[in-house]
């Protein structure tokens, strides 16, 4: 399955920086998921890596929001509470969170975001 949902960020990264070229660098993957040995994961947590941060960030803000996370998924995988718990404090704070399951998701809620 998480083959599958990195095929999904490829194909909507792909798509989002031939699309909006001058945002292009501008999402990124905060790559904060994965299997990892204890050694890595307790090194990784010492830099700041936090359980439930999204997949995706766009630095764009808009009217509404300093930015957008996204976090990416594929049927029938959910987000996870900590997923959910970390995106409910990031819209506090001013941030756009959503979740996607499909491409056509993802270019759909982008071009809304982004116009």
């Amino acid at each position: 399955m998480k083959n599958q949902e990195h095929k999904l960020q490829v194909a909507c990264v792909k798509w989002f920086r031939l699309q909006y070229p001058q945002y292009a660098n501008l999402l990124f993957a905060i790559p904060n998921g994965g299997a990892r040995n204890a050694v890595t994961g307790a090194m990784l947590k010492a830099e700041g890596v936090i359980a439930g941060v999204p997949d995706l960030f766009l630095a764009v803000p808009t009217f509404h929001f300093h930015g957008k996370f996204i976090e990416l998924k594929v049927q029938p995988n959910n987000p996870t509470k900590e997923q959910k718990a970390m995106m409910e404090r990031l819209e506090l704070q001013g941030y756009s969170c959503s979740v996607y399951y499909t491409f056509e998701q993802f270019e759909t809620m982008i071009t809304n975001y982004l116009t």
